[in-house]
C-alpha cells in the first residue's frame, strides 16, 4: 500500500507540482515572518501589547517602503523588456 502511494506521486511529472507549491509556501514563509518580525502594528510580547496604539509613522513608514519596493518604483512594468521593445518599436 505505502509502496503503491509513492511510486503514484513521486513520478518525474508531478515534480513542477512540488516546486510550484515549494515556491508558494516558502513566499507565504517568508511573508509570515516579516510581517511578525518587522510590522510595527504586529506586538508579540506582552510588554508590547500593553502600550496600546502607538503613533509610530517612522517605523510604519520604513515598514511600508521597503528596498523591494525601491528597487521597482521607477521600472516600467514589463516582464521582457527588451522583446516589448522589439515588437513594439517602429524601425
Amino acid at each position: 500500500m505505502a509502496s503503491s502511494t509513492f511510486s503514484r506521486w513521486l513520478r518525474p511529472d508531478v515534480y513542477p507540482l512540488f516546486a510550484a507549491v515549494g515556491v508558494a509556501v516558502g513566499i507565504c514563509g517568508v511573508q509570515l515572518v516579516r510581517n511578525i518580525s518587522t510590522n510595527p502594528q504586529v506586538r508579540v510580547n506582552k510588554q508590547n501589547r500593553a502600550a496600546g496604539v502607538l503613533e509610530n509613522f517612522g517605523e510604519g513608514e520604513k515598514y511600508a517602503e521597503h528596498s523591494l519596493r525601491k528597487f521597482v518604483r521607477n521600472k516600467a512594468p514589463e516582464i521582457m523588456p527588451a522583446v516589448n521593445k522589439f515588437f513594439s518599436d517602429p524601425k
